[in-house]
C-alpha cells in the first residue's frame, strides 16, 4: 500500500462517515479497500461503548472467510461476573491499564500469545496481531464511551510489513472517528427515545426544540398511578422502592407501547401517555387495549413479587380524549416536550377519582362516545362526579365487572 492509497482510503472513510454509513458496512468496505491496495487483512474488529439502559457497547466484525459470526454484536455489562473476567483478560483492557495505545504480537514468528484471544488467533493460522486504542479527551467521554478499540490480523507468511503497520496507524484514526460519529448519533437517538418517548424524540431530533413550538392534536389520553404508593414507600425498606417502581413501570410502559401509545412523562409513580390514530375510535381502542394488557402484566408482576415476599400493588388508570397542545414548554435553557391543555388536567382528575369510587379504571364519556359500538358495550356508567378544576360534573364509565 503506497501513500496515494492511504490518502484515497482515508478520504473515502471521512466521506462515508459524514454520510452516516453503518459501522459494520464501513468496517467491511474499509477492509476490502485495504486488501485491494495490498494490505492483506484477514480479520478486523472494532468496538465502542455506548450509553444505553441495557447494552454497554457494540462490536463490529469482519473476516475474509465464510463464517456464521454476526457482523454486529451488542454486549452487556463487563464490570461483573464472567463478562468482567473475560474483559480483564483481553488485550484491550491491558492497553487501558498500561496507558499505551498500541499492542502487537507477531504470533507467527515466535512471539508470545499471552492473551487468550491472541492464542485463539494463532491457532486459527494468523501470523500477526495488532491492537489499537484511540482515546477521547477526558471531558469528551459520554458515560463509558471514552475510546474506540480495534484489532487487525493477517495470515500472510511474512506478517504485517513495516509499511502495513504505518498504513494502519494512519488509516485507523479516521475510521475510529467515523465509528465514533455513528455511535454518538445512536446515543442521541437512544437518549431522546428513553427520556422523551419515541415520537417526541423524533420531533426533537428533527429540530423542533424552540420554546413555544407546539402542535394542536387530538389524542386519547392516559394517566395512571399506583394504588397506595405513599403508604408503601412509608412502610417498605428504602431499597425496595426503586425495584417496586421499576417492576410496575415496566408493566405499564410496555403495555402502552405495544398498543401503539406514546409515554410522555413519568411523575414518581404516575404515567402520562397519549394514543393517536387517523380516526378517534382507533386511538380510543388502543388505549383500552393497553389497559387490558397492562392488567395482565401487573397480575404476573404481583404473582412473582408475592412469591418473593415483596410489596405488591395495583394500578389506577384514567382515560379521556380531547384536543391538546403537543410540544415544548419551559424556559430558554430547560424545556419539556409534553402535552398540555384542559384535557390533560381532566385525565389526571379522572385517574385520581379511581380511589374514591373504588374502580381500577375510569373512562370519560367523551372517550366512550368515540368508541365503536362493540367496545362501548363493554363499559358501564358509574355516575356523574365533580372533578376538581372542571366546571361541570362529568359522567364516568368503567369496564362492566361481569366482563373483567
Amino acid at each position: 500500500m503506497n501513500d496515494a492509497d492511504i490518502v484515497r482510503i482515508a478520504g473515502w472513510v471521512v466521506r462515508r462517515g459524514l454520510a452516516g454509513m453503518a459501522e459494520e458496512d464501513l468496517l467491511r468496505a474499509f477492509c476490502e479497500k485495504c486488501r485491494a491496495a495490498g494490505l492483506e487483512l484477514s480479520r478486523a474488529t472494532a468496538l465502542i461503548d455506548t450509553l444505553h439502559p441495557v447494552h454497554e457497547g457494540r462490536v463490529f466484525r469482519w473476516r475474509d472467510d465464510e463464517s456464521n459470526d454476526a457482523p454486529t454484536v451488542e454486549y452487556g455489562r463487563t464490570d461483573q461476573g464472567e463478562a468482567a473476567e473475560s474483559w480483564q483478560r483481553s488485550p484491550f483492557f491491558h492497553l487501558l491499564q498500561t496507558g499505551e495505545e498500541e499492542l502487537r504480537r507477531r504470533i507467527g514468528f515466535g512471539e508470545a500469545a499471552d492473551f487468550l484471544a491472541i492464542q485463539e488467533m494463532k491457532d486459527a493460522g494468523h501470523t500477526d496481531y495488532l491492537v489499537f486504542v484511540h482515546r477521547f479527551a477526558d471531558d469528551k467521554a459520554i458515560g463509558d464511551m471514552d475510546c474506540v478499540y480495534s484489532s487487525w490480523l493477517t495470515r500472510q507468511p511474512e506478517g504485517f510489513s513495516d509499511a502495513n503497520v504505518v498504513a494502519l496507524r494512519r488509516l485507523v484514526p479516521p475510521l475510529a472517528l467515523a465509528i465514533k460519529a455513528g455511535a454518538l448519533a445512536r446515543v442521541a437517538g437512544t437518549l431522546v427515545d428513553v427520556y422523551l418517548g419515541r415520537d417526541a424524540g423524533k420531533r426533537v431530533l428533527s429540530g423542533r426544540i424552540s420554546r413555544g413550538v407546539a402542535d394542536r392534536i387530538d389524542a386519547a389520553l392516559w394517566f395512571s398511578d399506583l394504588r397506595g404508593y405513599t403508604k408503601i414507600t412509608d412502610t417498605a425498606p428504602p431499597d425496595e422502592v426503586l425495584p417496586l417502581l421499576n417492576d410496575y413501570a415496566e408493566a405499564v410502559i410496555t403495555a402502552i407501547q405495544q398498543a401503539g401509545g406514546e409515554v410522555l412523562k413519568l411523575i414518581g409513580d404516575g404515567t402520562l401517555a397519549i394514543f393517536r390514530a387517523e380516526k378517534p375510535a382507533e386511538a380510543c381502542v388502543k388505549a383500552l387495549r393497553a389497559e387490558a394488557d397492562m392488567r395482565e402484566k401487573v397480575r404476573a408482576v404481583n404473582e412473582r413479587r408475592q412469591a418473593e415476599e415483596r410489596p405488591i400493588t395495583s394500578v389506577y388508570v384514567g382515560l379521556h380524549i380531547g384536543e391538546v397542545f403537543y410540544g415544548n414548554v419551559g424556559s430558554v435553557d430547560r424545556l419539556d416536550f409534553t402535552v398540555v391543555g384542559p384535557a390533560v388536567n381532566e385525565t389526571s382528575r379522572i385517574a385520581s377519582l379511581c380511589r374514591s369510587v373504588d374502580r381500577p379504571m375510569l373512562v370519560s364519556a367523551a372517550l366512550v362516545e368515540a368508541l365503536p359500538p362493540a367496545e362501548r358495550a363493554r363499559l358501564v356508567s358509574v355516575g356523574r362526579f365533580a372533578l376538581r378544576g372542571v366546571g361541570r360534573a362529568k359522567e364516568l364509565f368503567t369496564v362492566d365487572p361481569g366482563l373483567m
